[in-house]
């Protein structure tokens, strides 16, 4: 038989994962990493080229080695990665530096783009490419050219940081539109960069990379990286993408109108639109789909997953003695024990996250709002609850935000991703958006849709949409109850009363913002309000 490998390469981790044509998970070689904080340089978070690509080339080994196959079993291979980050090339493309996507330091650099053309820039390059600045490479290149003039000197290319471990692979530089769309500087109806944008900026747009659509052949692994990954040498390398597009790839989202929400430590909301179209108030990110032609608007609700993390670790250590002695999973005695607390969850409201403000984006302090003293209704299994139920009211305000300037209208939800591991959440997540909610087989959609793009490539697929459709299977269906339809409208409404005023106490600073945009100061934040 021929497998594929999915190098993919996460905000907290890198994995590489192998799958049979059938779509089936065969092995994974995971291993978990950290972004460097550069001393007195605040918000920063470099990635670790020499030391992230041996972790890359472990997970290789690891994951041949657990699926017992030998690397000519391995037919193709393509790479995908957290978007935002990227990585500098010398003139001999070698890599001389790379920032992961959580790096904020050009907070300054925002501010000064969003005065370029009387505060006309961010506006400009929103149109062009469906992003803001505060997320974008723009100013992190321009901190560069001010800070570290030397290595934006030598810089004579950019790519992604999927792009990096293909070159690392293959020794071939390319781009592609789903993970480069993210930089701000590529046109959403070409699919190629838009040179204009950085000499409006100030920036050099000389180091700009060829750009090569998802699932098209790249090159092949190099006998340098043969020898260091254990793979073939002369095994096709395939142009990978972004996570996030990839992963509904994965999960079969490929026609205009589906939508599917990804529960990872952030949440995304993702809609395909019928056509290009951005947001008159710019709160939602368009990106391009790894499907050519087509464009996704995304919304994100920070720090999901993580939340609960630190709710699990901060006050459950009792569930987690007694989950590992039942062999179980924390999460899910958690939420065992929250199925018993009723929906409403005795009106406790988690403030964390808000809805997506993508051009004026900005945090409540977090906190828990409307406890009691009574602890037989304000327990650890009603703030468990009240967390699920949060993150599907904040879920259904982006949805409700996309469909208002889009026009798409939904009929159901795709829920994937390790959220969707909990039934309790994805029936709260069918009950708040009063959606039908599919849950799939496989969760790792991502890499699932890493490996599609790696077989399209080598010719074992025809093509992407049909093959993801094809090999995506499911494994639960969840209907809404029309019992808590009105309870959770209510509930909507409450919460985003309560959290316009829990901003009021940040622009007052009275209590500190959960996160702030890169270059958002305190007096635009209260002009929002």
């Amino acid at each position: 038989m021929s497998y594929l490998l999915a190098l993919d390469a996460g905000t907290g981790s890198i994995r590489a994962v192998i799958f049979d044509l059938s779509g089936r998970q065969i092995a994974v070689g995971q291993a978990e990493w950290k972004h460097l904080s550069v001393a007195d340089v605040p918000g920063s978070m470099e990635f670790d080229l020499d030391t992230n690509w041996q972790l890359a080339c472990r997970c290789i080994h690891q994951a041949l080695q657990q699926a017992n196959l030998n690397a000519s079993d391995i037919a193709s291979i393509a790479c995908c990665s957290m978007r935002e980050g990227i990585v500098l090339y010398d003139r001999n493309g070698d890599p001389i530096w790379a920032c992961a996507n959580v790096d904020a330091r050009a907070s300054v650099e925002v501010a000064e783009l969003k005065e370029i053309h009387d505060n006309q820039f961010e506006s400009e390059v929103y149109q062009v490419s469906g992003q803001t600045l505060a997320l974008s490479a723009m100013p992190r290149l321009l901190w560069l050219a001010h800070h570290r003039p030397d290595i934006y000197r030598r810089a004579a290319t950019v790519t992604m940081i999927s792009d990096w471990l293909a070159a690392k692979l293959s020794g071939e530089l390319a781009v592609d539109p789903s993970n480069a769309g993210t930089t701000g500087m590529l046109d959403l109806n070409t699919r190629d960069w838009r040179p204009a944008l950085l000499d409006m900026a100030g920036l050099r747009a000389d180091m700009l990379s060829p750009v090569k659509e998802t699932g098209t052949l790249l090159g092949s692994v190099t006998a340098q990286a043969a020898a260091q990954s254990g793979l073939r040498e002369g095994t096709p390398v395939v142009m990978g993408g972004g996570d996030v597009q990839l992963g509904c790839l994965g999960l079969g989202v490929v026609r205009a109108g589906q939508t599917a929400i990804l529960g990872g430590t952030f949440w995304q909301q993702v809609v395909n639109l019928p056509a290009i179209r951005t947001d008159p108030e710019m709160n939602i990110r368009i990106n391009p789909h790894v499907i050519h032609g087509m464009v996704q608007a995304e919304s994100i609700s920070f720090f999901t997953g993580l939340t609960m993390r630190w709710f699990r670790d901060a006050f459950c250590a009792e569930e987690k003695l007694i989950a590992e002695r039942l062999g179980t999973d924390t999460y899910a005695l958690l939420e065992e024990m929250a199925s018993r607390v009723p929906a409403g969850s005795h009106g406790v409201m988690p403030i964390f996250s808000d809805a997506m403000h993508f051009k004026e984006w900005y945090h409540a302090a977090p906190s828990f709002i409307n406890l009691s003293i009574d602890p037989e209704k304000c327990n650890k299994a009603t703030l468990f609850r009240a967390l699920e139920e949060n993150a599907a009211i904040v879920s259904a305000c982006n949805l409700a935000q996309i469909s208002g300037f889009s026009g798409v209208t939904f009929d159901s939800l795709v829920f994937a991703g390790g959220g969707a591991k909990g039934a309790l959440w994805s029936q709260i997540l069918s009950d708040v958006t009063g959606l039908p909610v599919r849950v799939p087989v496989v969760k790792e959609a991502t890499a699932l849709g890493c490996a599609i793009a790696a077989g399209v490539g080598a010719g074992l697929y025809d093509d992407l949409a049909a093959t993801g459709e094809r090999l995506v299977q499911w494994s639960r269906e969840f209907t809404p109850n029309p019992a808590h339809r009105e309870l959770y409208d209510q509930m909507m409404q409450k919460w985003q009363a309560v959290y316009a005023d829990q901003l009021g106490l940040v622009d007052s600073g009275l209590t500190t913002s959960l996160w702030r945009a890169p270059g958002l100061a305190p007096k635009q934040a209260a002009a929002r309000i």
